[in-house]
């Protein structure tokens, strides 16, 4: 038959793209950006009640259920959370076809804090603003543009009257962002597929593998005194000086040969403190620090001897003070492991094939060096990857935003992609 007669795959794929509606998906990632979801908050729950809508409006199965947070969070593997949290909800959309999904497209709607408003420079952090081919706002590119990527998909080929011959799933997800309770959620339920791509902001690349990071606590302790004599006491702000500067040896140490994949990149496993408290008194010495940060995690390295570098380090100190008053070291919040997509899985193949046949240029590949749901899946069985509309270094800045243009192309790479891996009737 020739490729270009009606029923053929060209002909499908062709209808298909022609479909796809590029001001109907501007139109749906504003409003998207425009609900304040930020991680934990009622707006997650009411994003998540308006994708099961959606989906339901492109007459997929969908499946949105209540998470029972007290049976997740004894369960093995919990990834632990950071913000609070009184409810949460899954939303799982699954169409037509035979058998397990061929394809799980996956994002998450929750979204950070804005920070300092008045970093915004006046502006609307969930407007929306519209400038050019650029839609800014939080969440705009971390992942809200990926969340509208997979549901265009969904919806041209709907309006392309194409029916597939093996099921196409969508995975809607809540808290991400603070360790991937979402996703654990959902994987808990049953719900999987034979490979995913989560459009996570990849700047053009298939990211392939993440390092992982945990998040840590330190408690500093130093000795209270009277300002006035504080040579009768020990700062615990001056004690912390030693344990920073071991922090930093270990993150270059844990630094060297790299995985080849993050060629290029001069830190794919950071470790930063990122928040302090220090005392309760102008005029007291301060006899606790509390330090919180974060640890990257090497690729298919067990978190556990992740944490157990860090403990090591900071157990022999060579300090007179911390030698008899060691620092505490826990492990609160999200835990996030690394994970990676098998190496010779056929997906990377498929999805560069399509990407190319979009914007006629092959797709590099790269590793990621922060955590994200990718390890979830890999571990639940499940061959993930990432690609996406974005460029992270955008995600969680008051300058966020998101190039509509590449959004395009995303939506209409994975449209062919779903095409390619679940076929049509």
């Amino acid at each position: 038959m020739n490729d270009d007669a009606p029923g053929s795959s060209a002909s499908v794929e062709a209808a298909v793209l022609d479909a796809v509606d590029e001001a109907g998906t501007v139109r749906l990632l504003a409003d998207l950006v425009r609900v304040p979801s930020v991680t934990g908050t009622a707006a997650e729950s009411e994003l998540q009640d308006r994708f099961a809508r959606m989906l339901t409006e492109c007459d997929l199965d969908v499946d949105m259920w209540k998470l029972d947070l007290g049976d997740l969070r004894s369960r093995e593997g919990f990834p632990g959370t950071e913000a609070e949290r009184s409810e949460g909800y899954g939303v799982v959309g699954v169409t037509e076809g035979e058998g397990e999904p061929g394809l799980i497209l996956q994002g998450h709607v929750d979204v950070v804090p804005i920070g300092d408003p008045a970093k915004w420079e006046g502006q609307d952090p969930f407007g929306a603003r519209l400038t050019g081919t650029t839609l800014h706002g939080r969440g705009a590119c971390d992942m809200k543009a990926g969340l509208a990527a997979n549901l265009a998909v969904v919806r041209a080929i709907r309006r392309a009257g194409v029916r597939l011959a093996r099921p196409l799933a969508l995975h809607c997800v809540v808290s991400e962002e603070d360790g991937g309770l979402g996703a654990f959620a959902t994987l808990a339920r049953g719900h999987g597929g034979e490979a995913a791509v989560i459009t996570e902001p990849t700047s053009g690349k298939i990211i392939t593998a993440n390092a992982g990071a945990l998040t840590f606590r330190l408690e500093v302790p130093g000795r209270a005194a009277h300002g006035a004599t504080r040579y009768e006491g020990v700062n615990a702000i001056e004690a912390f000086w030693p344990v920073f500067q071991a922090v930093r040896r270990l993150e270059a140490d844990r630094n060297r040969d790299a995985d080849p994949l993050f060629t290029g990149n001069p830190l794919p496993y950071p470790i930063e403190i990122g928040t302090m408290r220090a005392g309760d008194w102008a005029s007291s010495v301060p006899d606790l620090l509390v330090a919180e940060g974060r640890l990257g995690v090497r690729l298919d390295e067990d978190p556990a001897d992740a944490r157990a570098a860090l403990e090591g380090a900071l157990a022999d100190l060579d300090d007179p003070w911390l030698r008899a008053n060691p620092v505490a070291v826990t492990w609160p919040g999200g835990q996030f492991a690394s994970g990676r997509l098998p190496e010779g899985h056929p997906l990377l193949g498929e999805l560069g094939q399509a990407v190319a046949d979009v914007t006629g240029d092959r797709p590099g590949t790269t590793a990621a060096p922060y955590g994200s749901d990718l390890r979830l899946y890999a571990a639940g069985g499940v061959p993930t990857l990432h690609y996406g509309p974005g460029d992270v270094r955008f995600a969680h800045a008051p300058r966020e935003q998101v190039d509509l243009r590449e959004m395009h192309e995303v939506t209409r790479a994975l449209a062919l992609l779903v095409l390619r891996r679940c076929g049509t009737l």
